[in-house]
């Protein structure tokens, strides 16, 4: 018979797995508890959750969400970093703390928006630029060929516009100089 603490726990983890966008299972060994509390800070930072937590338990708790993918990557002793933004923040923060602390922290895997992901691809996704950057790049991809189109179908009224003024400018010039011409000849 499971106990109420128990219960609670499943509850709650399962109500964090289904509000997270992704969830980073990693294997915590060989950190000791100073390195836990400041991993947990740095996680705080970056607006992430970090839970160790118990597998049985974590398994519950991902039937309840209708997460079963979490499954496959908590395995031994683990604890989940949760993400409830930005996905690549959550990678971010994981693997500039494992470089910066040269930590023994091992990446297990990830499941976002229900896609397992290995270890390669959790640190792949700590390489991208946020996504304020790439929302930036991605108009600018999408600006491009319009700029294109609008100075194509500018170019024929600006040659026309050229054309037409190419006249009246000789005009005026010839103009200018007849009016100096008669200047210079009344003032002598």
């Amino acid at each position: 018979m499971p106990t109420q603490k128990k219960i609670d726990e499943v509850e709650k983890l399962g109500k964090k797995l289904a509000e997270s966008n992704i969830v980073v299972a990693t294997d915590h060994t060989g950190l000791d508890g100073s390195a836990m509390t400041e991993l947990r800070r740095k996680m705080r930072d970056s607006s992430v959750e970090y839970r160790v937590v118990k597998n049985t338990l974590a398994y519950l708790a991902a039937e309840s969400a209708d997460m079963p993918q979490v499954r496959e990557v908590v395995s031994g002793p683990t604890a989940l970093a949760f993400g409830y933004q930005d996905p690549i923040t959550v990678a971010k923060a994981l693997e500039e703390y494992i470089k910066v602390n040269r930590s023994p922290l091992a990446i297990r895997g990830a499941v976002l928006q229900g896609r397992v992901l290995t270890p390669a691809q959790v640190t792949a996704l700590a390489t991208l630029p946020p996504r304020e950057v790439l929302m930036a790049q991605l108009l600018g991809q999408f600006k491009q060929p319009l700029v294109g189109l609008v100075s194509q179908l500018q170019a024929p009224m600006y040659r026309l516009l050229s054309a037409l003024n190419g006249p009246v400018v000789s005009l005026s010039l010839v103009l200018q100089q007849r009016i100096q011409q008669m200047e210079s000849q009344e003032g002598a």
